[in-house]
């Protein structure tokens, strides 16, 4: 997620170079809804009801935009949104829920945003280059677009080149033919993404972040309707909030396992970040056996958790990436408030930070797909040769690709040297995304991202909702993380629907049916990506390189260089910051070894 305690779905990211002879084609089945038009409706909130006004004062309301890029029979069409409001949904069983936005919360004195903002500061108060260093960057996910940002603001020119034409890389998005949105994956933003919540403030669009209650809501299998939820009390800090709620939650732990779970805990309390690093050599389920924790504490909470964080399961996913997520959620008191994109990536994220740079001398190229990196006799980089037979150059190389794809294109000359040859266990994992509309609005919903506890789902969220570019009064649209996917990468989409509503039957039983004897389906979107983030399993933290690699002119960006938030969107933005920071650092150091050449020249003469 870029969720549960850290990342969820994808999570995120910088994806952007289609992968040769493994990127599957996005099938589409669609089933024309009826119906029509715009539909406009304004909610009074009240003691937990809603009922109709037309004070604006009262309402939720948004207007329609338009897509950045160029349109393809496969991607993006400029196209008008749907208009309306928030409702309120009543839910079985005892759970309150209200259903609206919360203010942004108080995160702009915390130590992590602080240290974030200094890293963009830096570039603002670098001095400007005399001569403009020609920045390439392979790849338009989060990752490469953040170095170009920030590559810009230090007074260099980016060249921006993207495989698809489509920014966004793991945040991609399409209009199909009904002006629909359909996504890469399911994105949520978190209070301990400093430096994406510092991305936001920078390009002025923090209003478009829709934050939801300070909670976490699992589905209950065993009480098929009902969810359970964690809540963070506003007047605690951290981490005596988190304590709070998971105090309070006795559906899912009993009080001896919650004891159990805190003492299994404790030496990563104690042991700081030493002890998280060492547990990287074990899984969650080794971690949890050595420890003493109860099984049911990983049935309960860690598959979900685990599923959230990387798309695997215990058994696969390093313990560190767990200890490392609990720790940014749990030590800051809005680190694990969530927030959902207001409209679809592409254009309400990725579109400003293009303006951004563009503004300051940058440039952007879809449908430029690197091919081939030539080198220099010297082992330097040449230029990028791309798929057309057009070159591209410039002073400086970087890739902001995905490991996978990086790992194809790495020149033969690199391979032996041990920063690229380390990568070799690096692996993206298959990921899918499924989108589901329904002929009705569900009412065992929550405005909210939703914890599935299914063996086959991993998150999912009514985005008909909790999101104003894609709200409905009228209709549900479900997007839904299926993980793990392995095993179902290469089915077809109707047996991936088929499985999906079968699950969904057990999470909505008065409302779905597997045969679609109740809910029927309208349209739906499978959206597959066999390599996506980097698979966290264990002993992989030393294969992470950093972004500035030993040949001279290439540096690299990605969730899975190296930097503290793992495989996430926050990861991606992290990464072309340090990425941007090396190769401003490193000009300036030219710059000086040339001045002082300069100056012993001129004492000589």
């Amino acid at each position: 997620m870029e969720t549960a305690a850290a990342c969820c779905v994808h999570s995120s990211m910088a994806n952007s170079q289609s992968l040769p002879g493994i990127m599957s084609a996005q099938k589409v089945v669609r089933v024309r809804r009826g119906g029509g038009g715009e539909a406009e409706r304004r909610v009074t909130f009240s003691g937990g009801a809603s009922s109709s006004s037309s004070s604006s004062s009262s309402s939720i309301g948004f207007n329609r935009s338009e897509q950045w890029g160029s349109t393809s029979a496969t991607a993006i069409a400029i196209s008008s949104s749907k208009r309306g409001g928030l409702s309120l949904h009543t839910t079985v069983g005892p759970l309150k829920v209200v259903c609206k936005d919360y203010p942004r919360p108080d995160i702009d004195m915390t130590a992590n945003f602080l240290e974030a903002a200094a890293l963009s500061a830096f570039f603002r108060s670098a001095p400007r280059p005399t001569k403009p260093l020609n920045v390439v960057i392979a790849g338009a996910g989060l990752a490469g677009l953040c170095t170009a940002k920030y590559l810009a603001d230090a007074g260099h020119k980016p060249i921006l080149l993207e495989a698809r034409d489509v920014l966004g890389g793991k945040i991609a998005a399409w209009k199909d033919k009904d002006g629909d949105w359909y996504e890469t994956g399911l994105h949520i933003f978190f209070g301990a993404y400093p430096n994406m919540q510092n991305l936001f403030g920078e390009l002025g669009i923090n209003d478009r972040l829709q934050w939801k209650e300070h909670s976490m809501v699992f589905a209950m299998p065993n009480k098929p309707g009902e969810f359970s939820r964690f809540d963070f009390p506003d007047i605690l800090p951290a981490p005596l909030n988190g304590v709070w709620a998971i105090l309070k939650n006795n559906e899912m732990l009993t009080f001896a396992e919650k004891v159990q779970f805190a003492i299994g805990l404790l030496p990563a309390i104690l042991g700081g970040q030493a002890y998280v690093e060492a547990q990287d050599g074990l899984t969650v389920r080794e971690w949890m056996l050595k420890q003493g924790v109860p099984e049911r504490v990983n049935d309960e909470v860690f598959i979900a958790m685990s599923k959230a964080l990387n798309f695997i399961d215990p058994d696969d996913l390093s313990m560190q990436c767990v200890l490392i997520a609990l720790n940014r959620f749990l030590q800051e008191t809005h680190g694990s408030k969530m927030a959902f994109l207001d409209g679809a990536p592409p254009e309400r994220l990725c579109k400003p930070v293009v303006e951004h740079f563009s503004a300051l001398g940058g440039e952007v190229r879809l449908n430029a797909r690197l091919q081939k990196i030539e080198l220099n006799e010297d082992g330097t980089v040449k230029h990028y040769l791309l798929t057309d037979g057009s070159t591209v150059e410039g002073d400086i190389y970087v890739s902001a690709m995905p490991v996978d794809i990086v790992k194809l294109l790495v020149p033969e000359e690199w391979k032996p040297i041990p920063y690229f040859k380390k990568m070799d266990k690096l692996v993206g994992v298959p990921v899918i995304n499924v989108h589901i509309w329904l002929d009705r609005k569900l009412k065992n919903t929550y405005d909210h991202l939703l914890f599935s506890r299914s063996p086959l789902l991993s998150v999912y969220a009514d985005m008909s909702t909790t999101c104003k570019e894609y709200y409905d009064p009228d209709r549900s649209m479900l997007e839904l993380v299926f993980a793990p996917a392995d095993k179902w990468i290469t089915r077809s989409d109707e047996d991936i629907i088929d499985a999906t509503m079968g699950e969904l039957a057990k999470l909505f039983p008065n409302e779905i049916a597997a045969d679609q004897s109740k809910a029927k389906i309208l349209k739906y979107h499978v959206v597959k990506t066999p390599r996506s983030v980097y698979k966290t399993v264990p002993n992989c933290e030393p294969c992470r390189p950093l972004q500035r690699s030993p040949i001279n002119n290439f540096y690299m960006a990605g969730d899975f260089t190296k930097q503290k938030y793992l495989a996430s969107m926050e990861g991606a933005v992290l990464s072309g910051k340090l990425c941007a920071k090396a190769i401003v650092q490193d000009c300036e150091e030219l710059a000086l070894r040339s001045k002082d050449a300069g100056k012993a020249a001129a004492l000589v003469q």
